[in-house]
């Protein structure tokens, strides 16, 4: 009996194949040309998710790496709608927010204003702390009236600082920060690290989930930002156990890193992603 997550997977996978991965000439998108074992791994990964049908040229990189943002805030959408169950409150999924929108961050407005008015402070200060995650899962603040559901909780005399309630003034609360990387390259290693590093140092409050998606095929690439810990939460492949398959099937040495990074709990697949969030 096929479940909905599979569904919500299969149908995340037709999207990335119909736009953000293509294939020229026999040679999937998200191969790095020059390295041999990156293009026989994503030739068998690709050929496992059922794609074989060549595109005349591929979407250029800031075109197919939105398209990828796009395809995961769907999958998320759709995903955390089915999990409300679980984790109760109203949560929206949503791409190019800064994070002084948020109540964990809102301060960062009012430094960013101070610094504006003042070359000295913002030339020590920069402007890295205001970072636009790629794609984001926001969590409102609720009104005393659903608070209030199913027995009186609050009023206006308790609970007045909480960030859990609108009538405090509340503004929504950043609940994940969803980092989607097509492939993963040097540069986009430390553009991800930085992003969750000032997460975690300029927050007020709690920490959101801080995360990454990436459909990088080669193990030592994932590995750049998977191992370690400190700074994100977990990666997400978008197809890990048909990673998994090929690495075996080609009887690659590099599934042993793989292995460690699952064992380790720092790789998952896409369709855990969206029950992590709700935990």
């Amino acid at each position: 009996m096929t479940v909905w997550l599979e569904t919500a997977r299969r149908e995340f996978h037709a999207r990335c194949l119909s736009g953000p991965i293509t294939i020229t000439k026999g040679l999937p998108s998200i191969a790095d040309i020059a390295n041999g074992p990156s293009r026989e791994i994503s030739i068998g990964l690709i050929a496992k998710l059922g794609q074989s049908i060549d595109h005349a040229e591929k979407p250029p990189g800031q075109t197919a790496g939105a398209m990828f943002e796009s395809a995961c805030l769907s999958f998320l959408e759709a995903s955390l709608a089915k999990l409300a169950h679980i984790r109760p409150g109203t949560f929206r999924v949503a791409k190019g927010r800064t994070i002084s929108q948020f109540e964990q961050y809102a301060h960062l407005d009012e430094l960013r204003v101070l610094a504006n008015a003042s070359r000295e402070l913002k030339t020590l200060l920069g402007t890295d702390y205001l970072i636009k995650p790629d794609v984001v899962v926001i969590k409102d603040a609720l009104d005393d009236a659903e608070i209030n559901k199913t027995s009186l909780l609050v009023n206006n005399s308790v609970a007045r600082r909480t960030a859990l309630r609108s009538a405090n003034g509340a503004k929504p609360s950043l609940h994940a920060s969803v980092s989607c990387k097509l492939t993963i390259r040097s540069d986009r290693v430390q553009n991800t690290r930085s992003e969750a590093l000032n997460l975690l140092r300029n927050r007020k409050g709690r920490s959101p989930h801080i995360v990454a998606v990436t459909a990088e095929p080669t193990p030592s690439r994932i590995a750049a930002i998977a191992l370690g810990t400190g700074d994100i939460d977990c990666v997400y492949h978008f197809a890990l156990p048909e990673l998994v398959e090929v690495l075996r099937e080609q009887n690659r040495e590099s599934l042993e890193l793989v292995e460690t990074m699952i064992d380790g709990k720092r790789l998952r697949d896409i369709a855990d992603l969206p029950l992590d969030l709700a935990i």
